[in-house]
């Protein structure tokens, strides 16, 4: 796994967060317990910080990352995910808040501002304009994102489900992790 210093700022990582050796994991960014990340995801919080809460996981290819101090953003924003979170492969995360106990589509955009309150189910490819608030306990979907409907008792439950079924497979890639050679791989061993 690549776990980089940004000028000072070195990440904190829970022992018991799962990285896959090939995510990044850059700067000003706080992983909290049983997190996970998967094969090339990103959390970049080289210009402000990111936050990912226990037992959320973040899947092949998602992208983290924050905005900086300026002009156009004063003070900057920060990235900050509850826990229990699923975010899907290819989503996007920018200075957006994410509150506990979300599902976050494959292939999502959530942009700088938005705010997604707990129990909100973001159907993949769905983009969060900047500054969305998105009400827990709905399903949103479409570009621009738009409510669909109240989740149902199942889908609530899915959202623990979810997270508690990413913790459980983290913990067998961290007993199984093997990297093997090139030449053991082309002969099955």
């Amino acid at each position: 796994m690549s776990i980089r210093r940004f000028e000072d700022i070195t990440p904190q990582i829970d022992p018991s967060a799962y990285l896959d050796s090939l995510s990044l994991v850059l700067g000003r960014v706080k992983i909290a317990a049983q997190a996970s990340l998967w094969p090339y995801a990103v959390a970049r919080g080289d210009v402000q910080s990111i936050e990912i809460g226990a037992r959320t996981n973040v899947q092949d290819h998602a992208m983290l990352h924050v905005t900086h101090d300026g002009r156009y953003s004063p003070g900057g924003r920060a990235l900050v995910i509850g826990d229990a979170v699923t975010i899907g492969h290819h989503a996007t995360l920018h200075a957006c808040t994410i509150e506990h106990h979300c599902l976050i589509g494959i292939g999502a955009v959530v942009l700088d501002g938005a705010h997604l309150e707990s129990y909100v189910l973001l159907a993949a490819g769905s983009l969060v304009p900047p500054n969305k608030r998105l009400c827990g306990g709905y399903l949103w979907r479409g570009n621009p994102v738009q409510q669909a409907r109240p989740l149902t008792e199942q889908e609530r439950e899915f959202f623990d489900y979810s997270a508690n079924q990413y913790v459980l497979l983290a913990q067998r890639h961290q007993q199984a992790s093997v990297v093997i050679s090139r030449d053991a791989a082309a002969h099955g061993v």
